[in-house]
């Protein structure tokens, strides 16, 4: 492939990723804003419905775009595969090893060492004003749409050798723009996120199935 062609190819995954990512902000967007109306509940149905309606298309829309790429190009062989006692029990760690950096994170915020991160103070707020329905989207739909756009079609774009340095480069760059997405600012939290997206970046790339990774992500959000 020459330069040209290659320069070509990489824009457009840029902007195919980048669009990936508008469309599952535009969700979120939308889902907040029918929160917002839980005083109004005929206006919050019909924003709730609408919401519903936009989860559906984004899901079906990044899903089939993650098989698709999948079907073109697949040197990892990731696909489904039957879960062992071994593989739940390395989830397992790597989730104690979350929990020990948002504990971590936690106490470092409790002695006031750190402030509470912008995105988890709106996270907080939301649900306060509809805890049922903001628990449901933090803690099983927004996992799906990250894992399928910070994991899935990702690494898929622009690490997509089987090779040493290319698997370690995938899980560090994911971890890091999985950080900036929930934190813009190159500080102290943005290292906290970007270490929890490494250890959903290794737990993809480990297990080659993203269903480990959307259940891992589920656990964090849900748990605490």
């Amino acid at each position: 492939m020459d330069i040209t062609r290659y320069l070509s190819t990489k824009s457009l995954q840029v902007l195919k990723f980048t669009g990936f990512l508008a469309v599952y902000l535009i969700v979120e967007s939308v889902f907040e804003i029918a929160s917002d109306y839980v005083k109004k509940p005929l206006d919050a149905r019909h924003l709730l419905g609408f919401s519903l309606v936009l989860i559906a298309g984004g899901l079906a829309l990044i899903g089939w775009r993650y098989g698709k790429q999948l079907e073109a190009h697949n040197p990892r062989k990731i696909g489904r595969k039957k879960p062992t006692a071994q593989q739940i029990a390395q989830l397992i760690w790597i989730f104690v090893l979350m929990t020990a950096v948002q504990i971590f994170w936690q106490w470092l915020i409790s002695k006031h060492i750190l402030t509470l991160p912008s995105n988890q103070q709106a996270v907080n707020a939301a649900q306060m004003k509809n805890p049922v329905l903001n628990i449901f989207f933090a803690g099983f739909l927004a996992p799906i749409f990250e894992e399928l756009i910070f994991r899935g079609i990702f690494m898929n774009y622009f690490f997509n050798k089987d090779n040493r340095l290319n698997n370690i480069l995938a899980v560090l760059v994911s971890g890091a723009i999985f950080g900036f997405a929930h934190e813009l600012s190159f500080d102290a939290t943005w290292i906290m996120y970007s270490i929890l997206g490494c250890c959903l970046s290794f737990a993809y790339m480990h297990f080659r199935d993203i269903r480990y990774s959307i259940a891992l992500h589920m656990m964090n959000n849900l748990i605490p």
